[in-house]
């Protein structure tokens, strides 16, 4: 007689084993309807699964996130079974769930193409409308491959081969079709009801390229057609704000194939970078960091000590010189404990925060590179925190105030972020005592800003737990850029100590902190969240002086030198073109402001002011002006 105990501490009583549908049905009728899966005991299981101990359990739908994944698990399965129907010989191999989607690799006598996948989607909606019921089944090893081999699945052959002799092998049917699977799947076709197939890629079988070359499909599946027309929009909005795109319409910076992964920046991109560097400086001073610089190309020596070497060799650009390995810096971390070692430190200097804008090179595969957002070269706003055990939750709960005023200044709504806990892992350095006090530093630090976090159970680092920090652009994407991280195993390693207050050595903490991530990266997001339309503060031209005719290019002149003395980054528009052209090609360009200048304003000493948005501002003084805007670059990119 299971007993049921459901989320709401409630429970539920059977006289037999019990499925999770039959104890939905108990429930009601409306959830029975809505029910894809269950979790019993914190396991995921199918909605036919049955419960024959006392149990919890929580019914999955589509409002958690595990059903939305249980969907597109068994919308792969869909794919396949229609690709099958449709080119006979298909083979299926690994068909896993992804963020936003799916992807199932086959191999075919030829690749499929987009004009295949039209057709593939429309036998998928055939399918799901008829509504098989998916169904479970458990075989033993010799009847799994006994199976697959009849069915010409020598993929499937491979895998089985390859499970472990302890592992239960299981396969899900729907009609005649079966394919082997842990599962677990929704109980029918029909709960599979806004889907669609994207794009098709070859890919080596098993990720070996001495492997065949596989056409692997991709897809995305939601929970209705609301979610799938939202997610599509979107990737429409974020295809119009590739930062790729925007960056050659705008001029901002390009890359080429004599330096892969590393930026070239043009005068409008370095104006943003720049005012990027001096507003973290400015905010880093004021907040006690002290800024360093350390060098480029380090030892291997170095490197060895702190435990690099032997975890990030690969990764690493490296030379050698008068017959020593020396490798350019992928992290700045081991280079700030040397500046910390500089003279016996009090626990009076505790906390010494050290930041750097440190250039840092690392070797990313070629096929992973993307614009800005994954590079080879790249610069960091990184700083670290020695301390005591003691100080960290403070330092932590000082820095969480600091990372939120910087993101609101970038415009991006502290309400929408997440926060994400990362504890102890199974493999770790430091005693358990250490790591309990270092975990509820962070989680009472969190708490105490009264910010919503979730736990990543065993996802910290090997040397200590931490926070990251993700915000939210305007379409909705997650981006994670800041992070806290407690380190206890590095500044031992590299000799670091201080005195305490009994006159004992002791080894600090090290906190690794960074609020952007990395500029390159963090540019290329604020590019696609304001669409190129940068927050005056940060735009490479905040103002454009358009000329009317050449009457007023003497004017023109002197105003666009006395509004650069105050500090505005402005351009004087003289070409010999007509006044709507030339209106036309800044606003093109996403310049805040255009001033425009005819006989009537030379002879009043004024402006006629347009925004980029088509907006007149009718005319104003300079001095009126430079309030205006002066006002916009004090909000940043605050929206309130």
């Amino acid at each position: 007689m299971p007993v049921i105990t459901l989320p709401d501490g409630s429970k539920r009583e059977f006289a037999d084993a019990v499925s999770v549908m039959e104890v939905a049905q108990d429930i009601g009728p409306g959830l029975a309807k809505a029910t894809l899966a269950g979790r019993v005991n914190g396991q995921l299981v199918d909605a036919s699964a049955k419960i024959v101990e006392d149990s919890e359990l929580a019914i999955i739908t589509t409002r958690d996130e595990e059903g939305v994944d249980v969907i597109r698990h068994s919308t792969a399965h869909l794919l396949a079974m229609a690709t099958q129907d449709l080119f006979p010989g298909a083979q299926v191999t690994i068909g896993p769930v992804i963020e936003n989607g799916f992807y199932y690799d086959f191999s075919y006598e030829r690749p499929f193409n987009m004009d295949d996948l039209a057709k593939i989607e429309k036998r998928m909606e055939e399918i799901a409308k008829q509504d098989l019921s998916i169904e479970r089944a458990v075989m033993t090893r010799d009847e799994a491959i006994s199976a697959f081999k009849a069915m010409g699945e020598e993929y499937k052959v491979e895998i089985i081969n390859d499970l472990p002799d302890s592992e239960e092998i299981s396969v899900y049917r729907q009609g005649e079709w079966m394919d082997l699977c842990r599962g677990p799947h929704v109980p029918s076709t029909g709960k599979l009801k806004a889907f669609k197939l994207m794009r098709v890629a070859g890919a080596y079988w098993r990720g070996d390229s001495n492997n065949e070359m596989l056409t692997r499909v991709y897809g995305t599946a939601w929970e209705d057609k609301k979610a799938l027309k939202a997610y599509l929009h979107r990737l429409e909005e974020a295809e119009k704000r590739d930062h790729r795109k925007l960056a050659k319409k705008l001029d901002l910076f390009h890359m080429q194939e004599e330096a892969p992964g590393m930026v070239f920046w043009h005068p409008n991109g370095w104006a943003i970078y720049q005012e990027l560097e001096q507003y973290m400086r400015t905010k880093q001073r004021l907040a006690g960091y002290d800024e360093i610089k350390t060098p480029q190309l380090v030892d291997r020596s170095l490197w060895e000590k702190s435990g690099h070497w032997d975890k990030y060799a690969d990764g690493m650009f490296t030379t050698s010189s008068e017959n020593k390995d020396m490798a350019i810096k992928p992290m700045n971390c081991p280079c700030h404990v040397q500046v910390f070692n500089q003279g016996l430190k009090s626990y009076r200097d505790l906390p010494l925060r050290l930041a750097e804008f440190g250039s840092c090179h690392r070797n990313e595969p070629s096929g992973s590179l993307h614009g800005l957002m994954r590079v080879r070269g790249f610069v960091q706003d990184d700083a670290h925190i020695f301390c005591t055990e003691n100080q960290i939750q403070q330092e932590v709960s000082e820095f969480i105030d600091f990372l939120h005023s910087v993101y609101d200044d970038f415009g991006f709504d502290r309400e929408n972020m997440l926060y994400k806990l990362s504890t102890r892992p199974e493999k770790r350095v430091g005693s358990d005592e250490v790591w309990d006090k270092a975990e509820k530093a962070l989680a009472d630090a969190l708490n105490a800003a009264e910010l919503p976090w979730e736990e990543l159970p065993g996802e910290g680092a090997f040397y200590g737990p931490k926070i990251e920090f993700s915000l939210k652009d305007c379409i909705g994407r997650v981006w994670q850029c800041g992070t806290i991280q407690v380190d206890f195993s590095m500044p031992g390693r590299l000799g670091a100590e201080y005195v305490d207050e009994s006159g004992e050595r002791k080894t600090p903490v090290m906190l690794h902190r960074a609020t952007l991530g990395s500029f390159e990266r963090f540019i290329g997001i604020l590019i696609e969240h304001y669409e190129g339309a940068m927050p005056v503060w940060l735009a490479p031209t905040q103002a454009v002086i358009l000329n009317i005719t050449d009457r007023q290019a003497d004017y023109a002149i002197n105003m666009e030198k006395m509004l650069s003395e105050k500090g505005i980054r402005v351009k004087a528009d003289l070409r010999n073109e007509k006044i709507g052209f030339k209106i036309r090609e800044h606003t093109l360009m996403k310049v805040p402001y255009l001033l425009v200048i005819g006989d009537k304003e030379m002879e009043n000493n004024t402006v006629a002011v347009r925004t980029r948005t088509g907006e007149d501002l009718g005319v104003m003084s300079i001095d009126e002006f430079k309030e205006r805007l002066n006002s916009d670059v004090l909000k940043r990119g605050r929206t309130a």
